[in-house]
């Protein structure tokens, strides 16, 4: 696709996003717990996530025709690209909303083939919508962002997510937050895999690695870091990651620093 046809339609996804986004608004902080499943273990979902991604898939897959669609709720299972795929989470950071705290997104990628080339991450509650398409350039609510510019460990801030029911590298995982702790300005844990991409993006953390993922976690937020500036990789370094398990998302002044730590214990 062309940079002006994937400029134009961005536009019109931010405009669905942004309307799914209004409807969760209304709900946050009003969904009884008999409305509540346990989908797995420490993962929530309601009928806002469902009702969320299917507007999601009605008004994505009529925006580019033969789309198809991977999202969290309705297709968790379907793990195949075609020439066009949306790769959509709904309402990510589930918990978080229920719990009435404004830390959650939705993230819609759209790839062509086996290449990201569209991200949204919109965080309704907090009025932030994080942009980009490919050579096109990252954005926050339409300003160009970057990542960070910072070139030691010890001046940055690190974002992480916790496993939540793959638990057998706990060991080299707790060793690694150790190192983070003592040798940087310290660890924040969000709860939205994609606001953390988002925020790595335009520079608020310097750093964001995490393990036990799904595609529809971090396939926006992979191309919102590299169109920022920044490098994603697995803690391998391999740069085809959207089916991975983890992530690593850095400037490329501490992605080697960074990255060799979490090899150390988790390699």
């Amino acid at each position: 696709m062309e940079a002006i046809q994937l400029s134009s339609l961005l536009k019109k996804v931010e405009e669905v996003v942004i309307r799914i986004g209004e409807f969760q608004k209304e709900h946050w902080n009003h969904v009884a717990q008999n409305e509540i499943q346990l989908k797995s273990s420490n993962q929530l979902v309601s009928f806002v996530d469902q009702q969320s991604e299917q507007m999601l898939v009605d008004g994505l897959t009529e925006l580019v025709e033969g789309s198809t669609v991977i999202g969290e709720e309705s297709a968790a299972e379907n793990r195949v690209l075609t020439e066009y795929t949306w790769i959509i989470d709904p309402l990510d950071g589930t918990t978080n909303f229920l719990h009435g705290l404004p830390v959650f997104s939705i993230s819609v990628a759209l790839f062509h083939q086996n290449n990201p080339v569209l991200a949204v991450v919109h965080c309704p509650v907090l009025n932030e919508t994080f942009t980009a398409y490919l050579n096109g350039g990252a954005f926050l609510n339409g300003a160009s962002i970057h990542v960070s510019a910072n070139n030691h460990l010890n001046n940055c801030l690190i974002a992480t997510g916790f496993p939540y029911h793959e638990f057998g590298r706990m060991d080299g995982y707790v060793e690694t937050l150790k190192t983070f702790m003592t040798d940087t300005q310290g660890l924040r844990r969000m709860g939205s895999a994609a606001i953390d991409l988002a925020y790595t993006a335009c520079g608020r953390f310097d750093a964001f690695f995490e393990m036990d993922l799904s595609p529809w976690d971090i396939a926006a937020g992979i191309l919102l870091v590299r169109e920022a500036g920044g490098k994603v990789t697995d803690f391998s370094g391999n740069t085809e990651l959207v089916f991975g398990i983890e992530i690593i998302a850095a400037s490329s002044l501490i992605y080697s620093d960074f990255t060799q730590i979490i090899r150390n214990n988790l390699g």
